[in-house]
């Protein structure tokens, strides 16, 4: 990794460790970032651990997903992260300033720092040259109490981009075009560098828009260097104080490159129901289409709007499509509604939503049964719409303009119209009055932290036992996202009464009117037999939602044996004491079923140095091979009964 830009960031941040490629490393965390759907959680955990005011240069907490209040919790939750953000000397962003990834990337993202956030697509601030990497609540928890972050020291894959885009193409359609190369599997441990000419001709929202949809790709992180174009976008947002130059050596050494000429992209889509499920908008013409959503942390960025409005001028959405826009930000919101591109979109037709997550996290604005929809969002997980067997697509803001004005998925560069070209601002329309400052030291002892009834402090995990007796309460296939196990939507409002949510573990499996996955696992709780969750290749992968742990360890599962598990999910589940195991041979896969009893006679064991374990399959009388590919700190977390446990342990120097 010889002078790549994530080497040298990393280098001057490092604890713990040597930088060489699979190592494990501890790396200092410039600031911090939650949004209320995780923060709730990750803060009664920073509660817990009795830290104090955060350690941090800069921590944030954000309210954008769960701002639909439909009974007390939501606002419960509110008032919660408010309170307690005024305790630990922690910047509130209050329900209504706008997305977390889009607020943070505007007024706080610094080239140069390492950003940790309790959400997945934290990268997107790699588009102004941070470091910056989703995890678990847990894991941010500690970071704002002064700790090390533990994470694999990541491959670097360098992207060379040549040549310049064309009219009515767009950033998202040169991350599509990655992930139809890479897929969203098997990148773990790898991070994505951007360098080359055609970087220069990308704006930093543009930017932003490829990292955050990086997360998809599964790797670590993503970041383009910090050049004039960042200086420009830093300037606009009076921050240019925050500016440096930053860039990799010219000898750089990348463990592999791909290159992307922007000059011979064409319009593309992700069709249903994964986002590297990719192909030329012109293959899909035609289809008729029913609802377009514009909009999520991935593209509402006031050139985004810009454009939009630009298309939409003077003209109509078709009379059988449903347009939906969410400005990313109170500061979006403000310059649309002030120069009249606001009353451009909403005399074409378009409905206006709130700057919040909405629609992209299953809040709200569901389509009709057998409804194509064109979203411009980073993820079309089946189901995720709210609606059961959904057509969701994943398009540019210009491929969604060109659907909403046809009726129809149409290659913008069809539609006959000159393209509305954006420049950056030269100011941005700041206002922060909705983002409340940390208060003075001497001042926080004064603040009551408000604990409504719904907030529920979560149950600590039991240390693993000496030996494990198990039985297999469900096997799933490839590619299980966290929102299979977990389901977002409106669920999402019990993430801070975990008895609650864990109830609808699984939900998308069960069946109506039998005995449900929740169920299933507390009567073997009850019987003090363990719970395993056997999976095939890259369980775990999507959301950074830390309950698709938490919710499991809550029913009993003390083991998820897979074919592989992605980054942010494994790091999770040893965290909250549940054995991540990884079959020796993935052919054994199809031999164990739901139902079958393995057990694991020297599992503490094992933990304590070993790569491999025998498992026994009791039911069938057959014997194979785990993996664990575990650090020594992972090792010594599932033995203090997870992360907590580990953290208050090591404080103690006991």
């Amino acid at each position: 990794m010889k002078g790549t830009l994530v080497q040298k960031i990393l280098a001057g941040h490092i604890i713990d460790g040597e930088l060489s490629a699979g190592s494990p490393i501890g790396i200092r965390i410039d600031q911090t970032l939650t949004q209320d759907a995780t923060g709730t959680t990750a803060f009664l955990l920073y509660e817990s651990m009795s830290n104090g005011q955060v350690k941090t240069d800069l921590s944030a907490s954000y309210i954008d997903h769960n701002t639909s209040q439909f009974g007390p919790e939501n606002h419960n939750d509110h008032l919660y992260l408010q309170t307690v953000a005024a305790k630990c000397g922690v910047y509130h962003s209050r329900a209504g300033n706008g997305i977390c990834h889009q607020v943070h990337l505007e007024r706080f993202a610094k080239p140069g720092a390492i950003l940790l956030g309790s959400d997945s697509h934290t990268p997107t601030a790699g588009g102004i040259g941070s470091i910056a990497i989703g995890a678990g609540g847990m894991d941010v928890a500690v970071a704002m109490g002064g700790g090390a972050f533990y994470l694999s020291c990541p491959k670097v894959l360098g992207v060379k981009l040549t040549g310049r885009l064309n009219d009515w193409i767009a950033a998202k359609d040169v991350i599509l075009k990655l992930l139809s190369l890479l897929t969203t599997k098997g990148n773990v441990g790898w991070a994505v560098e951007y360098f080359g000419e055609g970087v220069k001709t990308l704006t930093v929202p543009q930017r932003a828009t490829i990292t955050n949809m990086g997360a998809e790709l599964g790797v670590t992180t993503s970041i383009f260097p910090s050049d004039e174009q960042t200086g420009k976008f830093l300037s606009a947002q009076k921050r240019h104080s925050d500016y440096k130059p930053l860039t990799a050596d010219a000898d750089a050494e990348y463990e592999k490159i791909i290159e992307i000429n922007l000059s011979e992209l064409e319009p593309l889509a992700a069709c249903p129901s994964s986002p590297d499920n990719v192909k030329m908008v012109s293959e899909l013409s035609g289809t008729e289409v029913g609802q377009v959503i514009i909009g999520s942390c991935t593209n509402s960025s006031f050139t985004d709007l810009m454009m939009v409005a630009g298309g939409l001028k003077g003209r109509h959405v078709n009379n059988m499509v449903e347009l939906a826009i969410a400005p990313g930000s109170r500061e979006v919101l403000n310059m649309l509604a002030r120069n009249g591109a606001l009353a451009d979109m909403i005399s074409a037709g378009a409905r206006i939503l709130e700057s919040a997550c909405g629609p992209c996290i299953g809040q709200g604005f569901s389509p009709a049964d057998d409804v194509v929809t064109l979203r411009t969002f980073n993820r079309n997980f089946a189901g995720r719409t709210g609606t059961k067997n959904d057509k969701a697509y994943l398009v540019s803001p210009e491929t969604a303009v060109a659907a909403a004005l046809t009726g129809k998925i149409t290659d913008p560069r069809e539609l006959g119209i000159e393209y509305p070209k954006i420049e950056l601002p030269e100011e941005f329309l700041i206002d922060d009055s909705m983002i409340e400052k940390p208060l003075p030291a001497d001042q926080t002892a004064k603040v009551e932290i408000l604990r409504g009834p719904t907030i529920v402090v979560p149950e600590s995990p039991q240390k693993l036992p000496k030996e494990l007796a198990g039985q297999v309460l469900i096997k799933v296939g490839d590619k299980i996202t966290t929102d299979h196990i977990m389901p977002a939507g409106t669920f999402l409002k019990f993430r801070s009464n975990v008895p609650q949510y864990a109830k609808y573990v699984f939900n998308c499996f069960n069946k109506p009117d039998s005995v449900t996955f929740a169920e299933r696992s507390l009567e073997l709780k009850k019987s003090g037999i363990g719970g395993i969750i056997v999976a095939g290749t890259s369980y775990g992968q999507g959301s950074s939602r830390e309950h698709a742990a938490l919710c499991p360890m809550y029913l009993g599962v003390r083991v998820v044996l897979a074919k592989s598990i992605e980054r942010i999910h494994k790091a999770n589940l040893l965290n909250f004491c549940i054995m991540p195991l990884e079959f020796a041979d993935s052919s054994v896969y199809e031999k164990v079923n739901q139902g079958d009893e393995l057990i694991i006679d020297n599992l503490t064991e094992a933990i304590n140095g070993d790569n491999e374990i025998k498992i026994s399959n009791k039911s069938k009388s057959f014997e194979f091979t785990g993996k664990l590919n575990l650090s020594k700190r992972d090792r010594d977390i599932l033995l203090s009964g997870g992360l907590l446990s580990y953290t208050k342990k090591t404080a103690s120097g006991k």
